[in-house]
């Protein structure tokens, strides 16, 4: 299948689906949280589905590949972010395991992508 748009690419709709379950998991965060880990894991999610639609927008190989590095790092960041709200005691009870899934398996797709770039 040849792909025409962002929007067909499954990474790209499994990463709104992340992003959209961080703000479902992050709405149960304290307050005091708004400006801090809630701020930051939000903008981290929301970075990797644009940063892959503005990747393949540019219509260069090589571009796409940087910004799906681009995009896996902010993964990173993401999956830091996690971890650390893991261990708050105020965050720590709540449920990660969606958030968990979905994040590894974008991790995973942008992994692969940026492998087969590379070529």
């Amino acid at each position: 299948m040849l792909i025409h748009s962002y929007k067909q690419l499954i990474v790209w709709q499994k990463s709104l689906e992340l992003v959209v379950a961080i703000y479902e998991l992050t709405e149960k965060f304290p307050r005091e949280e708004i400006f801090g880990l809630t701020s930051q894991m939000r903008r981290a999610s929301v970075s990797v589905p644009s940063n892959i639609a503005e990747g393949r927008m540019r219509g260069y190989r090589k571009e796409f590949r940087q910004f799906l590095l681009t995009a896996f790092a902010s993964g990173g960041e993401l999956e830091t972010q996690i971890e650390i709200a893991k261990r708050l005691p105020k965050t720590a009870p709540l449920n990660y395991s969606k958030v968990d899934t979905l994040l590894d398996e974008v991790m995973r797709m942008l992994n692969s992508m940026v492998n087969k770039l590379r070529s």
